[in-house]
């Protein structure tokens, strides 16, 4: 899976940190292959930690990690990995994404965790290929780029693209990885070493299903809370979600003031609102394209009830994000 020739060993995996990566993200694609090394007697896999300059780079957790090479360098690698987090698009230099193309135009194998997907994207690496990231980014990614074909899955393997969608779950793509490489029962033997005792396939969901992730245990209930995810920018009627939850509106009613102390209306704007505050985050929509896509028709209807959930106005939102991110280099 990891290179082209199936019987090299090892093969040779490049992973490109840029700054503020996931760190999580970052330790979870290289332990599985460590363990395989450790559990095989063998080394099936080596692994070099690159940075644009050859420089510390630091996680979005503040750890710095020394890197071994420049990425300007171009090592040799089989695969190259590259592992974003915060900001992603910021470090979408013209230098980075340029070597980027180098390596697929000699055949290397490309992937990405968490956001690295946007730096991929920009390279045009993507086009033509499943691709997944981050579910907090996938709105945004999908507005920027909207010909990609974008799944919310934990990880995609495309030919010779992968994509993941960060936090643990390159633990599951590098065991399916080692899996394809050496085999079931080493992947197997990876896993149990790793405590990692259900490995996840690709088309696993990123998210927790709502009764995990609300602490709910009412069918009614979290059914409709499924509709109102599901219909963000057109929304329905509280009448029409009781409708197809099959309750009537006043029980729908009484079961979110019993049960989450507020009442369907308020529920479901919140849900809308905090989509809007990604989308204000992560993109550089207009503001009225993100109250069109969040279900507004007023602007003004938009700002205000933004201001009352968060403190500030979606303008501020944007600028504060704006203030944040890094400046790109030209």
């Amino acid at each position: 899976m990891f290179s082209k020739d199936a019987q090299k060993e090892p093969k040779v995996i490049g992973f490109l940190i840029v700054p503020e990566f996931s760190m999580m993200a970052f330790t979870s694609s290289i332990e599985p292959l460590r363990a395989a090394n450790r559990l095989s007697g063998r080394t099936l896999y080596f692994w070099k930690v690159l940075s644009l300059d050859g420089e510390t780079v630091y996680a979005s957790n503040g750890v710095g990690v020394t890197a071994d090479a420049a990425l300007t360098e171009k090592p040799a690698l089989d695969t190259l990995v590259v592992c974003a987090g915060l900001q992603a698009n910021a470090y979408s230099t013209p230098p980075l994404l340029g070597i980027l193309r180098d390596y697929a135009r000699t055949g290397a194998t490309l992937g990405s965790v968490c956001t690295g997907s946007h730096l991929l994207a920009r390279a045009g690496l993507l086009d033509g290929h499943r691709c997944t990231i981050h579910w907090e980014d996938v709105e945004g990614f999908a507005e920027n780029f909207p010909d990609l074909d974008i799944t919310a899955t934990l990880f995609e393997i495309d030919r010779n693209r992968y994509t993941c969608s960060g936090g643990t779950a390159p633990l599951d793509m590098m065991i399916f990885g080692i899996a394809a490489d050496h085999g079931r029962e080493l992947a197997i033997n990876v896993a149990e070493q790793l405590l990692h005792n259900f490995v996840r396939v690709p088309h696993d969901t990123q998210r927790m299903p709502i009764k995990h992730r609300t602490g709910l245990n009412q069918p009614k209930l979290l059914a409709a809370i499924a509709h109102m995810e599901a219909y963000i920018e057109t929304p329905l009627s509280i009448g029409n979600i009781a409708d197809a939850t099959q309750v009537s509106a006043r029980q729908l009613e009484r079961l979110f003031r019993v049960k989450l102390g507020k009442t369907p209306t308020r529920y479901y704007l919140e849900i809308r609102l905090n989509r809007a505050k990604l989308l204000l985050m992560q993109t550089t929509m207009p503001i009225i394209q993100v109250a069109v896509a969040t279900g507004f028709t007023s602007a003004s209807h938009f700002s205000k009830a933004y201001k009352e959930l968060f403190g500030q106005s979606p303008s501020a939102e944007r600028e504060l994000s704006l203030v944040l991110a890094p400046s790109q280099a030209s």
